[in-house]
């Protein structure tokens, strides 16, 4: 067995999960370092259920990336949200389609799935929560998302977009790159998606260009704007003791620096009127 593809875990006595060498005890990380909100930061929160993809809609389709491509993303996705989204789905499609989430949002959140065993070939792993929110900015108030917005988050081919999305429960603040050893068995992925957007465009050639991460004191850079950023955690409760690893594309073999989520905005401009009301307000709603 090749451990260099995915997390092992080994159990303590008392039932703990332990890290074997190498693997990243969350723990010891440094919480991630809070910018200090200026005057007139929009500090409230949105959050909303979407539930956590019961109905196991799944495919290795990526819309964003390689519209109209069937399988392109030769890996396979969980989605929440909207129930029809795959390689052929059109704005107009999308905004047609019925959803899981229970406010009425049609938008369509997705990211690899994690399996048990070796990479691609174990038994898919149903998430234990997945939560949905949208937050401000310390730099001044944010501008509602744009309809039919594309954002990705994290890097598939582990290059210079990576991002640490890996945690435990409890310490979300601390994130790392690699396989978490967590004592609690739960493990967290938290997508943070780039809030900063140049006013123009819902999607680029790159499908990034169009949105930037701001900056660490939550300025965004020149030419652009803050837009509600939206935050997306995934929980699992994992067997002790078993290997796991997320999709990745072949070539990478399951390495945990290639986590990457994507998300196609379709929340009805009401709704969005709405969280963004309630998040500029300073209200968590």
């Amino acid at each position: 067995m090749r451990r260099t593809w995915f997390f092992v875990a080994l159990l303590m006595p008392g039932g703990c999960l332990a890290p074997e060498p190498g693997l990243a005890d969350v723990s010891v990380l440094p919480p991630q370092p809070v910018p200090v909100a200026q005057p007139g930061a929009s500090t409230g929160s949105f959050r909303w259920d979407c539930g956590r993809n019961l109905e196991r809609h799944r495919n290795s389709d990526n819309v964003i990336a390689s519209p109209g491509q069937r399988g392109a993303a030769h890996h396979v996705h969980d989605y929440v949200g909207n129930l029809t989204t795959d390689a052929y789905s059109t704005n107009d499609t999308l905004a047609s389609a019925p959803t899981t989430c229970k406010n009425g949002d049609l938008s369509t959140y997705y990211w690899p799935v994690l399996r048990i065993g070796e990479p691609h070939a174990g038994p898919i792993q149903q998430p234990v929560s997945v939560e949905l929110s949208l937050h401000g900015s310390p730099a001044g108030k944010v501008l509602p998302l744009p309809r039919f917005l594309r954002a990705s988050t994290g890097d598939a081919r582990g290059g210079a977009h990576v991002r640490p999305t890996w945690t435990c429960a409890g310490l979300t603040d601390r994130r790392t790159t690699e396989y978490p050893a967590c004592a609690s068995g739960r493990i967290v992925r938290v997508f943070d998606f780039p809030s900063c957007w140049d006013g123009r465009r819902t999607d680029s050639a790159d499908h990034r260009s169009h949105l930037a991460f701001p900056a660490p004191d939550g300025a965004c850079p020149a030419g652009m704007f803050p837009v509600a950023r939206l935050r997306l955690a995934v929980a699992y409760e994992l067997p002790g003791g078993e290997p796991f690893s997320i999709d990745t594309f072949p070539e990478q073999r399951g390495k945990a620096r290639t986590d990457h989520g994507d998300h196609v905005n379709v929340m009805p401009d009401e709704l969005m009127a709405q969280a963004v009301a309630c998040i500029n307000s300073g209200r968590a709603c």
